[in-house]
């Protein structure tokens, strides 16, 4: 994925990472397409050859002292290197003075030079997770998103088969709401999901003879929540009688995401069926298998046991 250094350098983000830009704003047009950082550190000696011109650069304590003790013919080398390519941007950090010929480097190639009171520390950790997450693949997937004990549950199903319905119903027993009908869906490192709902229609559901409904206005705060790490996957089918469904729980579904696979379960809807019931148990079900527990392992080896001992009764 790529995305432009204007919207990776938003005034909202600026100010959270308190960074200045200096000189560089015509270079804001151009595209990043990597989450990884690098801080060139020896690289600038010329010892080594691995500076990536598609990675952000950060500049500390290390890189500009170094440049600063420089002798004028050695410091001409060590811009050299730079030289060689143009950088996505280049930031300082600890509000560090900027030597003046990586200034007019930076301001003569288009480089969006920043400069940051942070540690170098403390703004890799941060920056990191931040373009990890607007860098991160992303697909929209229609249907609900809702906590349930801290489990992620994705509801999906045809239109009009009560997704809304079932996530209201269990936003009514005290679960949380992340997304109605159009679930905005990022995998992040290394194989993890978290589904969110766009700012247009967050805290929003649409129910059938009722209209649209504000969840955060009802509930209250702690009935939604921004955005979950995705755990399981519900389908909500019709009930046919000449279908089979899973009866046992000894078959391990799975729904692909974003190459992601997530236990998966169908659940057939009919007429006084409580489906947020089912889709809670499933939850419950879910927390016990992350903790190692398999019921319909665990019956099926009693019946098992128990058909062995009557064997051996009869023999």
């Amino acid at each position: 994925m790529e995305i432009i250094l204007e919207k990776v350098f938003t005034p909202e983000q600026c100010e959270r990472f308190n960074l200045e830009l200096l000189v560089g704003e015509a270079g804001l047009k151009r595209k990043l397409s990597t989450a990884h950082i690098q801080k060139p550190g020896l690289l600038l000696t010329g010892l080594l050859d691995e500076l990536h011109s598609d990675r952000i650069q950060i500049f500390g304590n290390a890189e500009i002292g170094y440049l600063f003790n420089l002798t004028p013919e050695r410091l001409e080398a060590a811009m050299t290197l730079l030289t060689e390519t143009r950088y996505p941007a280049i930031i300082v950090t600890r509000g560090l003075d900027v030597p003046p010929p990586l200034l007019d480097f930076c301001d003569t190639r288009e480089i969006p030079l920043y400069v940051t009171a942070l540690t170098t520390s403390v703004l890799i950790e941060g920056f990191t997770t931040y373009l990890n997450d607007i860098l991160a693949p992303t697909v929209t997937v229609h249907g609900v998103l809702v906590d349930v004990l801290s489990v992620g549950v994705l509801i999906v199903g045809g239109s009009g088969i009560g997704k809304s319905e079932c996530a209201l119903d269990l936003v009514a027993s005290g679960y949380r709401l992340v997304s109605d009908d159009a679930v905005i869906i990022k995998r992040l490192p290394p194989k993890t999901l978290f589904g969110m709902s766009s700012d247009v229609v967050k805290y929003h559901m649409e129910i059938r003879g009722l209209g649209i409904v504000n969840i955060k206005d009802l509930y209250g705060i702690t009935a939604i929540r921004e955005r979950k790490q995705m755990d399981i996957v519900v389908e909500l089918v019709e009930w046919k009688s000449d279908e089979e469904y899973e009866r046992l729980g000894f078959e391990q579904n799975t729904y692909d995401i974003l190459g992601v696979d997530l236990p998966y379960l169908k659940i057939p809807v009919s007429p006084g069926r409580s489906v947020a019931t089912i889709v809670e148990v499933a939850a419950r079900n879910q927390i016990l298998k992350i903790m190692g527990a398999q019921q319909g392992t665990e019956l099926l080896r009693n019946i098992n046991a128990a058909m062995d001992a009557n064997r051996k009764t009869q023999s």
